[in-house]
């Protein structure tokens, strides 16, 4: 069988598959990710070095370090960029660390980052110049975030990805 999926929908996955193994496919997207990370590094971003080669990770303890970690300052900071510049990023922290099963206290890892994934094939440096400077904007203003977000609902397992926040 198809397993439900389209014969289009497979062609295309299959392309997808074989170009990701193409040396100058790969080479341009991790220039792309690498020029991305530089121009956050050089306005001043605190990110994880080395810069990997599909997305940029930012610190947000560093980024925002008056947000407490009970108020999930990487998902503060993921919120605040996508309302500066509706840029849809993920939050890779306490939230995505979910609660012990056992004692239902949040898990807090070392690091609560936000992650820029660059899709294949979809932007120019250009967007990766516009995401910089709407990233830099946040950072001008981030003496100004002081709180970040309480969780008003959350289901049981997996709460990343369907966690109400006030």
């Amino acid at each position: 069988t198809y397993g439900g999926m389209a014969g289009r929908d497979m062609a295309a996955l299959a392309v997808g598959l074989d170009e990701a193994t193409e040396f100058t496919y790969l080479h341009s997207r991790i220039s792309q990710v690498e020029y991305l990370g530089n121009k956050l590094i050089e306005l001043g971003i605190p990110v994880q070095k080395p810069i990997g080669g599909h997305a940029v990770f930012i610190d947000a303890l560093q980024f925002l370090p008056a947000v407490a970690r009970e108020e999930y300052p990487a998902q503060t900071l993921a919120n605040e960029i996508y309302k500066e510049a509706g840029i849809r990023t993920v939050e890779i922290g306490t939230l995505l660390a979910d609660r012990d099963p056992e004692t239902r206290e949040n898990r807090y890892p070392r690091l609560e980052l936000v992650r820029l994934a660059i899709p294949r094939r979809t932007y120019t440096n250009n967007h990766m110049d516009y995401i910089a400077a709407a990233v830099k904007n946040v950072y001008d203003r981030r003496d100004e975030i002081q709180k970040g977000y309480h969780i008003t609902w959350e289901s049981e397992i997996l709460r990343h990805f369907t966690v109400q926040l006030k």
